[in-house]
C-alpha cells in the first residue's frame, strides 16, 4: 500500500484520472483538489509493477459524517485545516485492472488505511464512508414482492406496503419523476419518508441475499455498520438514476468488524438505531 499524493509520477496520476470509477474526476484540477491536506488517496500497488495501481480509495478528512458527495469533490472548495480533521470518510473504492474484479482486495485496503491514518491523526474518532446504492432504483422498478421480504420482523410488511403506495401517491405514479432533483422536491415529507422506508428495506433485508445492493455487500461483509441514509446525498445524473440521489454512510468500528462481518454471514445486517427507525 502506497500514499498517492501531487509528487508522485505524472503516469501513476494519469491512471487514477482513468480508473476512477465512482464520482469521475474532471480534469487535473480536480485531481489536484482531492489530494490536498485535508484529502488522501491510497493505493496496492504489485512489487513487480510500481507504476500500476491495482485498486485505490480515496479519503475525506472533516469534521463530521458526510451526508452528500458534492462538497466532498468540489474542486473550488478550499482545504480545511488539521483541527478539524475529526472523521475520515471514504468515499470511491476504484478497481484498476478488470481481470482481478472479484478479489477482495477493498477489504484489505480500507483496513490498511484506516489504520495508517489512526496512527498518523489519533484525533479521528470515526471512520465511515459515504457510499453508492447503486442497485436502489432498479430493484425498486421491478415493484419487488415486499411483503415476502426475506427477514421481515412483524408489522413491517403492512409498512412497507403503506410505504410503496405512499412513494406512488407522491410521484403521481410516475416513478421517473424520482429522477431528477425537481421531481424529489416535489414528493413532500411523506414522499420523502416512504422512500427512505424502502430503501432501508432494500438495504437491510435483501442484502445479505445474492440480489443485495453489491456495494453494501462489500462493505457490509467487511464489518462496516450501516449507520445513515441521506436522502440528495447524489443529485448528479448517475446517482439519480441509479439511486434516486439516496447516500449511505457505513460505519467502520475498527472494534466491532469482525462482529459485523459475523452478523453479516449469518444473514444478518449490523445497523444503527437510525437505520432501525425508518422500518
Amino acid at each position: 500500500m502506497r500514499k498517492v499524493d501531487w509528487n508522485s509520477p505524472a503516469r501513476l496520476l494519469e491512471k487514477v484520472i482513468r480508473h476512477e470509477a465512482v464520482h469521475e474526476v474532471d480534469g487535473w484540477d480536480d485531481l489536484r483538489r482531492r489530494l490536498e491536506p485535508d484529502r488522501r488517496l491510497f493505493a496496492f500497488f504489485h512489487p513487480q509493477l510500481p507504476d500500476e495501481p491495482l485498486i485505490f480509495v480515496e479519503v475525506a478528512l472533516v469534521p463530521e459524517m458526510p451526508a452528500a458527495i458534492a462538497p466532498l469533490i468540489d474542486k473550488t472548495a478550499q482545504p480545511l485545516p488539521p483541527d478539524q480533521f475529526k472523521v475520515a470518510a471514504f468515499y470511491s473504492i476504484s478497481n484498476c485492472e478488470p481481470g482481478l474484479r472479484g478479489v477482495s482486495l477493498g477489504n484489505f485496503l480500507i483496513k490498511r488505511v484506516a489504520e495508517q491514518l489512526k496512527r498518523e491523526l489519533p484525533q479521528l474518532r470515526t471512520f465511515c464512508t459515504l457510499s453508492p446504492i447503486p442497485g436502489f432504483a432498479e430493484w425498486l422498478a421491478k415493484r419487488p414482492a415486499l411483503d415476502q421480504l426475506p427477514g421481515l420482523k412483524r408489522g413491517e410488511a403492512a409498512d412497507l406496503l403503506a410505504a410503496e403506495a405512499a412513494l406512488q401517491q407522491a410521484c403521481g405514479g410516475d416513478a421517473a419523476k424520482l429522477n431528477s432533483a425537481a421531481g424529489l422536491d416535489a414528493l413532500g415529507k411523506e414522499g420523502e419518508a416512504a422512500l427512505l422506508t424502502l430503501c432501508s428495506a432494500y438495504l437491510m433485508r435483501v442484502s445479505p441475499t445474492p440480489d443485495g445492493d453489491p456495494v453494501a455487500r462489500f462493505h457490509l461483509d467487511n464489518g462496516a455498520r450501516l449507520e445513515r441514509l441521506n436522502p440528495r446525498g447524489n443529485l448528479s445524473r448517475k446517482g439519480l438514476k441509479q439511486s434516486h440521489g439516496l447516500m449511505v454512510n457505513y460505519l467502520y468500528d475498527l472494534h466491532r468488524i469482525e462482529a459485523s462481518h459475523e452478523k453479516f454471514v449469518q444473514g444478518e445486517v449490523a445497523h444503527s438505531r437510525a437505520m432501525a427507525a425508518l422500518l
